[in-house]
């Protein structure tokens, strides 16, 4: 990587916006995360790694709906076909960590 030299300024509240160069070259955006680790005089800056959290709400609920899906309770109001589905998938291995594919809004 090219070195890349730019300024940032301070704010009262202790905040900086990092140079879009250097943005760049990490590869962050909007959103993004980075880290800073002081090393002797210098503060190194890198890209974050993306950490999965855990939120205890939703694995308890997460684990609420396996149940009634698995006992086949609290579906009633869904179509019959719905039902039979879901019920139906219970053989197959689910993969917990896959990947959702499509947008999803949290």
């Amino acid at each position: 990587m090219p070195a890349i030299h730019e300024v940032a300024t301070i704010t009262s509240k202790g905040q900086i916006t990092l140079p879009k160069p250097i943005r760049q070259a990490l590869g962050v955006d909007y959103g993004g995360k980075v880290a800073f680790d002081l090393r002797g005089s210098q503060v190194i800056v890198t890209r974050a790694d993306e950490t999965a959290h855990e939120d205890p709400a939703i694995g308890s609920f997460l684990a609420l709906l396996e149940k009634d899906i698995r006992t086949g309770q609290h579906l009633c109001a869904l179509p019959d076909n719905l039902v039979q589905a879901m019920l139906a998938t219970l053989t197959q291995p689910v993969d917990l960590d896959a990947e959702i594919e499509g947008d999803v809004a949290l």
